[in-house]
C-alpha cells in the first residue's frame, strides 16, 4: 500500500515536470514565431512586396498549415507526443535556416514550405490536455496561453532589436539556435506517450494518419460541430485583423521595426495579465458557456472601438479588452472541444483547432488586403462588431432554449 502511494506520488512529480517543460517549449516556440512576425514584413518590403503580395505570402502559409494541422494531430495521437514535437521542432530549424537565406521573392515563398510540419503549439496543448483532469483543463490551457504572452513579448522585442541593429538574417539565425534547443528539450524530457495506455492501444488499432474519416468523425460528438462553427465564425474577423496588423502598423500607424516590436511586447504583457491573473480565476467561478458568451460580446465591442480609432494611443487602450476576449475565447473553446471527445483523440482535436487558425491565415490576407485597399482600417472593426453581435445573439438564444428544455 505504501509502495503504491510512493509510485503515485512519483508519477505526479514526473507529470508535473513534463507539464513545466512543455510550457517552456511552448514559450520558446512562440518567441521564435513572433521574432519572425516582427522581421518578415520589413524583409518583404525590402524585397519589393506590396500589400497584396504580402497577403499572398501569408495566404501561402495558411494553406500549408491548414493541410498539415489535422494530419499532425492524427500523427501525434498515433505515434506519441515526443515524435510529433520532434518533427515540429526540426521543421522550425529548417524554416528559419531558409528565412536567413531569403534574398529574393522566390526564397521568401520557399522558406514557408516547412510550415506544413510546424505545429509545436497544438502539440504542447495535446500534452497539457492529456496530463490534466477535465475540471482543471481550462486553467492549465490558460497557463499555456501565459507562455504565449511571454513568447510574444520576448520574440517581438528581440526580433525588432536584432533586425534593426544587425539585420533580418542575424535575427533568423538566432531563431535557428533556439528551435534546435527546443528539439533537445523534447528529446530529453517529453515522454514517448502522454495518453493512458488503454486509450493509446485503442487509438492504434487503425494506424492510418491520412484517414479523413477518423478525423472528421469527431464532429459527430455532441456539441463539437456547433462549437467549431462558433470558433470559426467569431474568430474570423479578429483573425483577419491580426494577419493584417503588420501592414497596419507600417502604413497606418507609421511604426518603425523597433517601435512595432515594443507594441507587440505590450500585447504580450496584456496577454500574460489576462492568462495569469484573470482567466484562471474566472474559469473556476463561472461556467464555460457563460464565459464563451462574455468573450464574444466583448469582441463585438472591441470591433466597434477599432472602427473608430485614429491613432496608436487609442489602439493601445483597445488592446486591453481585445486580449481579454481573444484569450478567453481560445481557452474556453479549446477546453470545451477536448472535453467533448475521447482522450485518445485530443491530438487530432488540437490539430483541427490549429487548422481554424490556419484557415484564418489562408483567407485572411486576401480578404484583409482587399478590405484595406478599398475601405481602410475601419472596415475590419465594423465587420468584427457585426459578426460577433450576431454570434452573441445566437449563443444567447441557444442558451435560453436549452434552459427551457432542461426545466421541462
Amino acid at each position: 500500500m505504501e509502495s503504491n502511494k510512493k509510485m503515485d506520488s512519483l508519477a505526479g512529480i514526473n507529470k508535473q515536470r513534463v507539464i513545466l517543460v512543455t510550457y517552456l517549449i511552448a514559450a520558446m516556440d512562440i518567441t521564435w514565431l513572433f521574432l519572425q512576425f516582427s522581421i518578415t514584413p520589413y524583409l518583404a518590403k525590402r524585397l519589393g512586396f506590396d500589400t497584396l503580395w504580402f497577403g499572398y505570402l501569408q495566404t501561402t502559409v495558411g494553406i500549408i498549415q491548414l493541410l498539415g494541422g489535422p494530419i499532425f494531430g492524427r500523427f501525434a495521437d498515433l505515434f506519441g507526443a515526443r515524435a510529433a514535437l520532434s518533427v515540429s521542432c526540426m521543421a522550425s530549424v529548417v524554416y528559419f535556416v531558409l528565412l536567413a537565406m531569403a534574398d529574393s521573392t522566390a526564397m521568401l515563398f520557399i522558406h514557408k514550405l516547412p510550415a506544413v510540419f510546424m505545429h509545436v503549439l497544438p502539440g504542447t496543448q495535446m500534452v497539457v490536455a492529456d496530463l490534466t483532469e477535465p475540471e482543471k483543463r481550462a486553467d492549465a490551457l490558460a497557463k499555456l496561453g501565459l507562455c504565449f504572452g511571454i513568447g510574444m513579448i520576448t520574440g517581438s522585442t528581440l526580433g525588432g532589436t536584432l533586425s534593426t541593429r544587425y539585420g533580418e538574417g542575424y535575427a533568423a539565425c538566432t531563431a535557428v539556435v533556439g528551435s534546435f534547443i527546443s528539439l533537445l528539450l523534447v528529446l530529453k524530457f517529453i515522454p514517448k506517450h502522454t495518453k493512458a495506455q488503454s486509450a493509446q492501444d485503442q487509438n492504434n488499432k487503425n494506424r492510418s494518419i491520412f484517414n479523413l474519416g477518423d478525423i472528421t468523425r469527431l464532429m459527430k460528438y455532441p456539441g463539437v460541430a456547433k462549437t467549431f462553427i462558433v470558433k470559426i465564425t467569431s474568430g474570423l474577423p479578429s483573425g483577419i485583423f491580426q494577419v493584417m496588423f503588420s501592414v497596419i502598423a507600417i502604413n497606418f500607424f507609421q511604426l518603425q521595426p523597433e517601435q512595432n516590436g515594443y507594441l507587440m511586447a505590450y500585447f504580450g504583457v496584456m496577454q500574460m495579465v489576462m492568462q495569469g491573473a484573470v482567466i484562471g480565476r474566472m474559469t473556476a467561478r463561472y461556467s464555460e458557456k457563460t464565459l464563451l458568451l462574455l468573450s464574444v460580446g466583448v469582441s463585438s465591442l472591441v470591433g466597434l472601438a477599432q472602427a473608430l480609432m485614429a491613432n496608436v494611443f487609442q489602439f493601445s487602450l483597445i488592446v486591453i479588452p481585445m486580449m481579454f476576449s481573444l484569450s478567453m475565447f481560445n481557452v474556453i473553446t479549446d477546453s470545451m472541444l477536448t472535453k467533448s471527445i475521447p482522450s485518445s483523440d485530443t491530438g487530432t482535436m488540437m490539430g483541427l483547432c490549429a487548422s481554424v487558425q490556419s484557415l484564418m491565415r489562408t483567407v485572411g490576407p486576401t480578404i484583409g488586403g482587399l478590405l484595406y485597399e478599398n475601405y481602410g482600417v475601419s472596415s475590419f472593426g465594423y465587420i468584427q462588431c457585426a459578426v460577433n453581435a450576431a454570434v452573441f445573439l445566437f449563443l444567447f438564444k441557444d442558451r435560453r432554449t436549452q434552459r427551457v428544455i432542461t426545466r421541462k
